[in-house]
């Protein structure tokens, strides 16, 4: 996947709307009960950053980052301001935050992950792009300053050593969502003090 590893601007992504999707099947019946099938196990989040453009140089911006992406072509990352760490929005990502799995004695790489839950259902969530620097690391709640390592272009923790079985392993960690434009044409208007404006720039989530 063609994917380039810089972030989309800050200040003009704080701006943003957008959020998860999904994609559910509804059938009526005659009777008027309904059936539901969901077509994504996933959900997919969608961007629209033309509400965080406040000035003339972020437009300047937004179509520099447009045109060396080639538009659609190439991915990138987002930060989305409503859910960027493994914990609450309020606190400061920890080591025990989310579980990514369990020793076995064995296995070394473990994805991050991120557990969203709600009574007695969780959907997890695949960690891609962690932010560089920001990944904490505990085995059964000890913190590991050394012996791992992480990849912040797919989320993969690797451990210099197996641990041992059945030893809970947990990270904390900020990450960023990896987008394309959702377009090819950016529709810039230019008004009469030239400050200009641009009605719609959709971002789409990269899914593997």
């Amino acid at each position: 996947m063609a994917f380039h590893e810089v972030r989309f601007p800050d200040n003009i992504s704080r701006g943003a709307r957008g959020g998860p999707e999904r994609r559910t099947q509804i059938v009526e019946l005659a009777s008027g009960d309904e059936e539901r099938n969901a077509s994504w196990a996933n959900s997919r989040r969608r961007y629209d950053v033309a509400y965080g453009i406040r000035r003339a140089d972020d437009l300047a911006a937004v179509v520099a980052f447009f045109e060396a992406r080639n538009g659609r072509l190439y991915g990138f990352r987002f930060k989305d301001w409503a859910d960027y760490k493994s914990c609450l929005p309020s606190q400061t990502p920890g080591p025990t935050d989310q579980a990514i799995g369990a020793g076995d004695g064995t296995t070394t790489a473990f994805q991050l992950v991120k557990r969203y839950a709600s009574g007695s259902q969780t959907w997890v969530r695949t960690i891609t792009k962690p932010v560089a620097g920001t990944v904490r690391v505990a085995l059964d709640g000890a913190e590991q300053l050394v012996g791992w390592s992480v990849d912040t272009t797919t989320g993969v923790v690797t451990f210099d050593s197996a641990p041992a079985g059945s030893v809970a392993i947990t990270a904390g960690f900020a990450f960023d969502v990896p987008v394309r434009f959702d377009t090819d044409a950016l529709d810039v208007t230019l008004d009469l003090e030239r400050l200009g404006s641009i009605t719609s720039i959709p971002l789409l989530e990269l899914r593997r």
